[in-house]
């Protein structure tokens, strides 16, 4: 089959560069996770080197990519999908599961919020994302780029910053530089606050970064007391423990 083409409407930049690949698979340092899975596998720059391990399987929503796959490396078709990973059923995949994959920019956002929902299972998270969302999801308190994925995701996964990739070594070259960020399941299993309240409490504290808690999480329609000094900083000025005391403080 010929070589597939980038399709803007998937926001795909297909990787070109063999010695970032190779760096992008020595990232998943976890011992034997029972599935590896690998997000949009393209033309397979990073799934060559990952077809022998075990349990390992490749999503793509685009049908030249899956069908690309499966002509070039036959013995291993059984692992190629076609399947959306926002949409398909994980509890049909074995855990504990590691994710990999040069994430579409357009919903890589999605794609974390989906790993969040299921942290139980996913141990490790290694892929490459527009520098702009991995600098966010690594910040600290205090730093204006810190937010609502900083938060969720640093509640339940160590982040680790593993390195910036330049435009030209992908096709066609994205407009934006990116990066290669690690995500490793601590020992959290469960926060000590209610953690739906926990993401609700978050997205509205963001969702109106630039006002104080006070006005931003009036939309919660939730009954509490506002006496508390708490009220008075900004969404980006709590660190994660902050925000679990602030959602027992809206649910007491």
């Amino acid at each position: 089959m010929k070589q597939v083409s980038p399709k803007k409407h998937l926001g795909q930049h297909f990787l070109k560069d063999e010695n970032i690949a190779i760096k992008i698979v020595e990232g998943l340092v976890q011992p034997n996770p029972s599935t590896i899975l690998e997000i949009g596998p393209g033309t397979g720059v990073l799934t060559k080197h990952l077809l022998d391990r075990p349990g390992f399987m490749a999503f793509d929503v685009d049908a030249d990519s899956i069908e690309y796959l499966k002509s070039n490396y036959p013995e291993h078709q059984s692992k190629f999908h076609l399947q959306d990973f926002l949409k398909y059923d994980l509890g049909n995949i074995e855990s504990p599961m590691a994710v990999i994959g040069n994430f579409p920019y357009n919903i890589s956002s999605q794609l974390f919020f989906r790993i969040w929902d299921h942290r139980n299972d996913v141990t490790e998270v290694v892929c490459m994302i527009q520098k702009e969302v991995a600098d966010r999801i690594a910040a600290k308190e205090g730093n204006k780029t810190y937010g609502i994925l900083s938060v969720l995701l640093q509640a339940f996964y160590d982040i680790d910053y593993l390195f910036t990739v330049p435009p030209q070594v992908f096709n066609p070259p994205p407009k934006v530089q990116s990066a290669v960020i690690r995500l490793t399941r601590n020992k959290t299993v469960n926060l000590a606050c209610d953690e739906k309240l926990f993401k609700r409490v978050v997205k509205a504290g963001f969702g109106k970064r630039r006002k104080t808690l006070r006005n931003a999480l009036k939309d919660l329609n939730l009954d509490f007391a506002t006496e508390d000094t708490v009220f008075n900083q900004r969404a980006e000025q709590l660190s994660v423990a902050e925000f679990i005391q602030l959602t027992n403080q809206i649910s007491s």
